[in-house]
């Protein structure tokens, strides 16, 4: 595989548009994908509210999608972005990379940020790989994220029983001793669509600002990323059940809660699960209306529209990106 440059590719790593959002405090949007049809209504959603973007890729959607492609992916989705007269930042991401050779494997095929997450194993065997991951990463331009503490929940290859909240005394330390340009912390959110087990009309617990409060406090200014953040929109979920779906006891981060935490040093937050929850949404829909359906593009495009509809929701209304952009 020949190497590519992801500054060939039209895209810039992460180290700008992070900056931006710690000065002006708001989070940038980091959305995952795992198709051509999400990758559209991202970048369109985020062109509309003229937002920069990070788009994610785990390990296994990298499958899914052919590492092949991706690199053409990306490059049209910074055309498309183009062409509309408003070329915002656009970077694309390793969500959870597991490994050195897989971080490394995506930096030479044109990723512009990646994160390793070894959130899993010891405090020195977390440093120890990621300090691996970022040399590299530094030699080649691209930004790097790590992980402290573990969040709970399941999504796509990240899976934990119990979550650990990242302890503020250790991020001082692991900072100094990787070189990372920004850190996701467990402060109470979780991967999946199930984040907690609450019963009919239970509130999700609070996140716990005291610690962000407390890293805040050890780190001033450094970059800090939540993942697990999806609201779990009750519209969809309900939607869905509508047309044939059981999600019963869906549950995500309260919306109002994210708010808060884009205007503090979390400056980056994931979302995935409320993408898959509102295309899903629509194509049960059109499928319970029209059961003769067979054409991708009636039911895929659609899908495609509600998505673009969430993004513009999440930039305008919870990260507070949109209108970050200046054509």
């Amino acid at each position: 595989m020949r190497t590519i440059h992801y500054s060939t590719l039209g895209l810039v790593n992460t180290r700008a548009m992070l900056q931006q959002a710690m000065d002006e405090q708001f989070a940038v949007p980091a959305y995952n994908f795992n198709n051509m049809e999400q990758l559209q209504a991202i970048v369109t959603g985020c062109v509309q509210s003229a937002s920069p973007v990070i788009l994610q890729v785990s390990g296994s959607a990298r499958d899914y999608i052919g590492t092949a492609f991706l690199p053409h992916l990306a490059a049209a989705a910074v055309d498309l972005a183009r062409e509309t007269g408003l070329p915002i930042p656009i970077a694309l991401h390793l969500d959870h990379g597991s490994s050195f050779e897989m971080a490394k494997d995506c930096i030479d095929s044109g990723f512009s940020s990646v994160m390793i997450d070894a959130s899993h194993h010891s405090f020195a065997d977390n440093v120890a790989l990621t300090r691996q991951v970022v040399q590299y990463a530094h030699a080649h331009e691209v930004t790097v994220e790590a992980e402290l503490g573990v969040l709970a929940g399941i999504e796509d290859e990240v899976t934990a029983e119990h979550s650990s909240y990242t302890r503020p005394e250790e991020v001082e330390r692991f900072l100094e001793q990787t070189g990372v340009d920004s850190l996701a912390i467990s402060i109470g959110t979780s991967h999946g669509a199930y984040k907690f087990k609450l019963q009919p009309g239970q509130e999700p617990p609070p996140l716990r600002f005291d610690i962000l409060a407390a890293i805040e406090q050890r780190v001033p200014g450094f970059p800090i990323v939540l993942h697990g953040a999806s609201s779990v929109t009750r519209e969809h979920v309900a939607m869905i059940n509508q047309y044939g779906g059981k999600m019963d006891n869906a549950a995500g981060i309260p919306e109002e809660q994210l708010r808060r935490a884009a205007a503090s040093a979390v400056c980056k937050i994931n979302i995935d699960s409320d993408g898959r929850l509102a295309m899903t949404a629509m194509i049960r829909k059109i499928f319970a209306e029209k059961p003769g359906e067979f054409d991708p593009r009636k039911y895929l495009g659609p899908a495609r529209d509600e998505l673009i509809k969430m993004v513009l929701h999440k930039n305008n209304a919870v990260l507070g990106s949109a209108g970050r952009v200046v054509a």
